[in-house]
């Protein structure tokens, strides 16, 4: 799914109106009954007191037809404009006029903290003060509107965006912001939903397809994408009946330390599971027995060390290679892989010390072949890259970085996100079971084995990132979030590939409201 930006989102609204000849009021009465559908069909005409809280720009013509509606299908509904300015939108004033024609209780104009209504526990917030196009302070009346909202502790439901936030902006301070139990997005989610900072100003979220020119959907390309199963289902590649080990290629994994030799076992074990015809193990000596006893279906090569890396020498040809887990940061390591990345021509996936190295040894970054991946976590992210301000700083410098050298950067995290110079694409499995020992290692062995096949870099890290998320879904349905650990998701890893090809299953149909002729 496409994730638009504020600036293409207002030029799809143009165009929308130009190519299906309809006026920027009538865009807005779609939108509006389309939150009206949505609260329709689970409300069922309940006498649920909803209040709903308008601003002055569009977004509180949104909430005006809204409004009309709840009140001419007979909702118990109480309208406020929140008069911040004294500018208004003119398809807020059409809208405003309109209400006007349904009810005898006309909207109640606030303009300071003693107009604020009494609500209940029970009641219903319909948030749509503010839209996408904030970009001012907001007066210190209406925080204290959103403070009240959550005092209040009733359902909120924000229109597009919770107010206060800016798209591109983390606020500076929680309290100037609406906390939002469900938002509404019109055409795509926001970013904002994905990133730390931001996610937290809505539990939930859903998009309603308000009928923009599917021309404009289907051919503006975006910066973000939000990965599901009908994004990945294409990128898989089916097996042939005469196929054999030989066609899926053989990964190396290089890793591995006296005591952290766990780590190559679980990213072996995640390479096999995930695809690859064959898979060897690089290890220091004391790793042999191991590997060998714990996971048969790897074969295992040895440094000449006793307890670290310390001279990277192997006989066959691999297809890809990931290194870093567990391999420390002994000055012999560090030297090792800068000998092995000057002869190096096979595609690589780096974790864990292998990013470590390349933060104390940065000119390192040079001999990565390019749209070489690295899956940090947070800290290592931050050894690379720098510290960042917010998320939105982040992401701009892991693009940078991205750009600089030509790399894939696995951004983990509950959303984890793949980034690819400017592109990128926010993963849409996974949960807390996740944040466990080891889980990391498979994710990188998932990856390289993902690459083994034939996959090509982008494809492995956003399918394999998709993968190992979907298995941790299953998994902890059995386990738990507390007990979930890495192995568990290696063993569920099949039953992620069968889950892309089942259906969901049926949903009836909501009925919904007609505008004048047109369906909205």
């Amino acid at each position: 799914m496409k994730i638009f930006s504020k600036e293409q989102i207002y030029e799809g609204d143009k165009l929308t109106a130009t190519r299906q000849k309809i006026t920027s009021t009538e865009l807005m009465e779609r939108a509006g009954i389309q939150i009206f559908n949505w609260m329709h069909m689970r409300m069922q005409g309940a006498q649920v007191p909803v209040h709903v809280f308008c601003g002055i720009g569009n977004n509180g013509g949104d909430g005006l037809v809204l409004a009309r509606h709840l009140i001419t299908h007979g909702y118990n509904v109480k309208t406020y404009v929140v008069n911040y300015s004294d500018k208004r939108s003119k398809d807020f004033l059409i809208n405003y006029d309109r209400i006007k024609g349904v009810t005898k209780e006309w909207p109640t104009l606030m303009t300071c903290e003693e107009d604020f209504p009494e609500i209940h526990p029970d009641d219903i917030i319909v948030d749509a003060v503010f839209g996408i196009g904030l970009n001012r302070p907001v007066v210190d009346w209406v925080k204290a509107l959103f403070v009240h909202f959550r005092k209040t502790k009733a359902f909120t439901l924000s229109i597009d965006i919770p107010s206060g936030l800016q798209t591109n902006q983390v606020p500076q301070n929680e309290n100037d912001v609406v906390w939002a139990g469900y938002t509404l997005s019109f055409a795509s989610p926001k970013l904002l939903f994905f990133l730390p900072d931001t996610a937290k100003y809505t539990v939930q979220w859903e998009v309603l397809d308000i009928g923009l020119d599917p021309e404009f959907l289907h051919t503006t390309n975006t910066e973000v994408e939000l990965i599901g199963k009908y994004e990945v289902l294409p990128m898989y590649v089916p097996r042939q009946k005469f196929s054999h080990k030989g066609e899926f290629g053989h990964s190396l994994i290089i890793g591995g330390s006296y005591g952290k030799i766990g780590a190559v076992t679980l990213a072996s074990r995640g390479a096999l599971s995930a695809g690859a015809g064959l898979v060897s193990a690089f290890v220091p000596k004391c790793g042999y027995n191991v590997l060998q006893s714990s996971f048969p279906e790897a074969m295992v090569m040895t440094d000449v060390d006793d307890t670290i890396i310390s001279d990277i020498k192997y006989s066959i040809e691999p297809t890809v290679i990931g290194f870093g887990i567990g391999a420390g940061t002994n000055t012999k390591t560090i030297n090792a892989f800068e000998a092995f990345l000057k002869e190096n021509k096979t595609p690589l996936v780096i974790d864990a010390d292998g990013l470590n190295i390349l933060a104390k040894k940065k000119a390192l970054l040079k001999l990565l072949p390019e749209n070489t991946i690295l899956t940090p976590h947070p800290k290592e992210l931050q050894r690379l890259v720098g510290e960042w301000n917010d998320d939105f700083d982040k992401l701009e410098k892991v693009k940078a970085f991205s750009k600089k050298h030509k790399l894939i950067i696995v951004v983990k995290g509950f959303n984890t996100i793949t980034v690819m110079q400017d592109k990128l694409y926010i993963n849409t499995t996974g949960n807390p079971g996740l944040s466990t020992a080891g889980t990391g290692d498979v994710l990188f062995g998932v990856i390289t084995g993902l690459i083994s096949q034939g996959y090509n870099p982008l494809v492995a890290a956003i399918f394999g990132v998709y993968l190992h998320g979907k298995s941790a879904d299953i998994a902890v349905e059995d386990y738990g979030y507390q007990s979930l650990i890495a192995s568990h998701v290696i063993d569920y890893l099949g039953e992620a590939y069968i889950d892309l090809f089942k259906q969901p299953e049926q949903q009836q149909e909501p009925q919904e409201v007609e505008e004048e002729g047109q369906r909205a």
